[in-house]
């Protein structure tokens, strides 16, 4: 080899040492923990539904119908979260956001495991979808704010691939002990993981901003939809999202009732379909992270995987007679197909100032979430309409998919952009 390849070498051996450095840091391992326990409480309720519904005394239909709108108080709590703790972040700062939101969230389940009713199940459901709001668009702003433009990506990256295993996990637990001692030992995680959010440092970008006092107007919600060309841009943030939550929402928290319905030959497990989306979903954001930095664009990035996505539908509803290992292979796919979570959540962040960026990175998600609601009340009214759950879920699939293109289309692309300046309000 010549000097100069060896200089080479050795020039990207370091460069590749000096970004393992910078993303290792405790901004991005605690904010990657905190979506750890964020999304094994997240997913845990569509893994125990069946299971803790059946102790509360609900049996048949009942379990679909109430099912779905626990999932749905769930989500419209964390709409409301999102809004409240995205203001705060960038009112108060990002640290605000990670410590409330996780006390929040690891309370409301720890009640949850002691839960004797089904209103008691919707009002702590509610609490903890509220507290499960502020996580990820909290991590995300702090992660994109300490990290350079260069490396940002690497560390959603992260924060994202640990935090989808919290749904693995949580299917181990769930299989391993009761409803009751799952819900228990995801409180405990998230109070334990307080103390590691003692050593994270608040934003340099936020810090600047506070010094800048009243003179610039911060964490305004409403501002984002006072103004045409702003509130365009946040919606269609929004609506690149929706694709993720249908294939959750729908496609693996009824999958019992789909493979039923699909004459799929051995019975199917709520929790092993959720698990394995998020297996795969793990898989879609370490490969989608890593290949928006390498070709240096959100967008493309995006786009593929939401095709990746319909490609999982269409193999989903064509499952017919299929053995359950066919079927969990599907699963599997479909999460690789909306792996793109993080990189969706980064692309919301990067389009707004340090002004309204945690606002936008943490109501972001969160309407995506929320909008489960409407999807799910779609998919009922057509099944009713139609006498069939199946025609019904492809038509809102295929609808989620065509809106999410529409909206990536129409937003301008943000790898490297520089992050450091103020939204004009």
């Amino acid at each position: 080899m010549s000097v100069a390849g060896k200089f080479v070498n050795h020039s990207a051996l370091v460069n590749s040492r000096s970004i393992f450095r910078e993303v290792l840091q405790p901004a991005v391992l605690v904010g990657a923990l905190g979506y750890f326990v964020d999304i094994y409480d997240l997913t845990l309720f569509g893994i125990v539904r069946v299971p803790s519904l059946t102790a509360l005394g609900l049996a048949g239909e009942q379990l679909v119908n109430h099912g779905l709108w626990l999932l749905n108080v769930q989500m419209l709590g964390m709409l409301a979260g999102g809004i409240a703790f995205g203001i705060l972040g960038d009112r108060k700062g990002r640290l605000h956001v990670l410590f409330g939101s996780i006390l929040l969230y690891s309370l409301a389940n720890l009640f949850n495991g002691a839960v004797t009713s089904l209103p008691a199940y919707y009002a702590l459901r509610f609490i903890a979808g509220v507290g499960l709001a502020g996580e990820i668009g909290g991590s995300i702003t702090l992660v994109s704010e300490v990290l350079s433009k260069e490396t940002r990506g690497y560390g959603t990256t992260l924060v994202a691939t640990v935090g989808v295993t919290g749904a693995i996990v949580g299917n181990f637990v769930a299989k391993t002990t009761d409803w009751r001692m799952a819900f228990y030992i995801g409180g405990g995680m998230g109070l334990a993981l307080l103390v590691l959010r003692l050593s994270v440092a608040e934003s340099g970008m936020f810090r600047a901003l506070q010094r800048s006092g009243p003179a610039v107007a911060r964490g305004r919600f409403l501002a984002l939809f006072t103004d045409r060309r702003r509130f365009g841009k946040y919606a269609r943030c929004i609506l690149i999202g929706l694709p993720s939550w249908f294939v959750v929402g729908i496609l693996a928290l009824l999958s019992p009732e789909f493979g039923h319905a699909l004459g799929v030959r051995e019975p199917i497990l709520a929790g092993n379909s959720v698990a394995l989306v998020y297996v795969g979903l793990t898989f879609g954001d370490f490969a989608s992270g890593l290949l928006s930095q390498w070709l240096r664009s959100r967008k493309r990035v995006v786009l593929g995987f939401v095709l990746l996505t319909l490609a999982g539908m269409i193999a989903y509803f064509c499952c017919r007679g299929v053995s359950a290992g066919f079927f969990y292979g599907v699963m599997f796919l479909l999460g690789v197909g909306i792996g793109y979570w993080a990189v969706f959540i980064t692309i919301a962040a990067e389009q707004f100032g340090t002004n309204l960026r945690s606002t936008v990175a943490t109501t972001v998600p969160n309407f995506v979430r929320a909008s489960t609601t409407l999807i799910t009340l779609a998919f009922q009214g057509l099944a009713m309409a139609l006498g069939d759950r199946i025609p019904a879920a492809i038509l809102v699939g295929v609808a989620c998919i065509g809106i999410a293109l529409w909206a990536l289309a129409g937003l301008e692309e943000t790898f490297g952009k520089d992050l450091d300046y103020i939204e004009p309000l």
